[in-house]
């Protein structure tokens, strides 16, 4: 990539990040309810860091770090960098101050901009564009744990209007007819990929049939009516537990209200719209949903080689494939290496993208990975047979 190319590319995703922070009060940035979700306030500061850990105090001569504390206040799991504050108190910063946070990101900004204009390294163009897609993947994040933050408060604040990202409806419908035989799955070509896209392989597959539907709000409310989170038949033993101990009976944000059902969203609360696609659904209920039709969900293998001939993209999919590496999968030298490969264990592959997620970072390899209780990204079913 031309390095004036990659030097755009880097301002307009820092740019994207702030321009998601315009609409937030300064009390927005620092609460955390959860331990998974992190604040607005986190997600600048980390996405920043990154960039300052990984490629500045490499590659730019006599660096200067912005300021001491910061690795250990912005780092997230890499163990390779050293300590860090423990995740469940990120809420409790209240310093560095919001503003001090955008003059580190400033900072940080000029001196790669500086870097740019002087090296075209080819490891350092790598780990930009890695930079860059690490940062994408915290702007989903950030607009999503930012929604979760806000639907705590019983005024059901309205993040902006006219942003909603739930409100989307399937284009097709039917089913796709995929036959029996050997399938290449993995990344190839050119172009940016993760790591745990590599180490293409075949798979064989037997005819099946995948939706080119997502599972809508309609179709989910029989579902709830027939007495599905009643009905302990529908569901995996773990996901039977959990919806007992968390006494669960409907989506993510979906409260009952005067006999109507109305969803959490980030232009407040709406009126469920049955057309609407189902959202922010753990695995479990995306496979006691399937059971209870008859049905399946597609494995990622499935989904990957049906991929080109679905509309997909405003939901992350459950598939019913476990997270583990590919054949010839290596984990890089480094704390790079802790990006991925570490997290092969009780999670479940997500495919596809959602509306939250930025424009280019989807593509039909991507592999997303959540354990199977977390439903507060935007997630939904699509289903096989």
């Amino acid at each position: 990539m031309i390095m004036s190319e990659l030097l755009q590319l880097y301002k307009n995703t820092r740019s994207h990040s702030v321009a998601l922070c315009e609409p937030l009060e300064i009390e927005d940035y620092i609460p955390q309810p959860v331990d998974f979700a992190s604040p607005p306030k986190w997600h600048l500061s980390h996405s920043t860091w990154f960039f300052e850990e990984m490629i500045l105090k490499k590659f730019f001569k006599n660096y200067k770090i912005f300021h001491p504390h910061f690795s250990f206040l912005f780092n997230s799991y890499y163990q390779t960098v050293g300590e860090r504050a423990i995740r469940t108190e990120r809420g409790t910063m209240t310093r560095p101050t919001v503003a001090e946070v955008y003059k580190y990101r400033q900072y940080v900004d000029a001196h790669i901009e500086k870097l740019l204009q002087e090296n075209n390294a080819p490891e350092l163009q790598e780990l930009i564009i890695l930079g860059i897609n690490h940062e994408q993947q915290h702007q989903e994040l950030l607009i999503t744990d930012l929604k979760h933050t806000l639907s705590y408060n019983p005024i059901h604040p309205v993040y902006k209007e006219g942003f909603n990202l739930t409100a989307q409806k399937n284009e097709v419908e039917g089913w796709l007819k995929i036959p029996e035989g050997i399938y290449e799955i993995g990344f190839e070509g050119e172009g940016f990929h993760f790591d745990n896209e590599e180490g293409r392989h075949k798979v064989f597959l037997h005819e099946f049939e995948i939706s080119k539907s997502l599972v809508t709000n309609a179709d989910f409310l029989e579902f709830m009516e027939a007495g599905g989170y009643e009905n302990f038949k529908y569901w995996l033993d773990e996901g039977w537990n959990w919806v007992n101990e968390n006494q669960i009976n409907s989506p993510l944000y979906w409260e009952e209200i005067e006999g109507k059902w109305c969803s959490y969203t980030l232009e407040g609360l709406k009126l469920i719209e049955p057309d609407h696609i189902l959202t922010h659904i753990s695995f479990y209920e995306a496979q006691a949903f399937a059971t209870w039709k008859g049905l399946r969900l597609p494995t990622e293998f499935e989904w990957e080689a049906a991929a080109d001939q679905l509309k997909w993209g405003k939901r992350w999919e459950w598939t019913y494939s476990a997270y583990l590496p590919y054949p010839k999968f290596k984990i890089a030298e480094g704390a790079v290496g802790e990006y991925n490969g570490k997290f092969m264990v009780s999670q479940m592959v997500l495919r596809g993208a959602s509306t939250a997620t930025p424009k280019g970072h989807e593509r039909k390899t991507y592999r997303n990975f959540f354990q199977p209780k977390y439903r507060w990204q935007l997630t939904g079913i699509r289903l096989a047979k």
